[in-house]
């Protein structure tokens, strides 16, 4: 009985791998160990890096709403208690892109936020 390679099934399990690690430094793009061991990494970190991603997203959109809401004389925490106190369920993000796409807008915004936010320290 003839003997029976798997050459067909492995080359393209390699040649699968090499091509996910096209782009790669030096080694890690040409030999398939080392090829296999950089995908791997790779993989592993690009899922955090993706939750990463919206973390610090996240933090930009603060940092902005921050400055925007410096500008109109509150600060950023009782813009947001202001915020939900008022019922104005806009997210982070879009809060932000109002501050630099419509300053006005956003001022009127924040004056119904800093509203909002005195009543309640006023009852306190």
């Amino acid at each position: 009985m003839p003997r029976i390679t798997n050459a067909v099934a492995s080359r393209k399990r390699r040649k699968r791998r090499l091509e996910q690690a096209k782009g790669f430094y030096g080694s890690r793009s040409k030999l398939f160990r080392i090829a296999t061991e950089a995908v791997d990494r790779s993989m592993a970190l690009s899922y955090t890096h993706r939750k990463d991603k919206k973390r610090d997203f996240r933090g930009m959109w603060i940092v902005r709403l921050s400055a925007a809401c410096k500008l109109n004389d509150i600060s950023y925490s009782r813009f947001i208690e202001g915020l939900t106190k008022a019922g104005i369920e806009l997210n982070r993000k879009m809060l932000s892109e109002i501050a630099i796409h419509d300053p006005e807008g956003f001022a009127s915004i924040a004056k119904i936020a800093k509203s909002k936010a005195t009543i309640a320290a006023k009852k306190k």
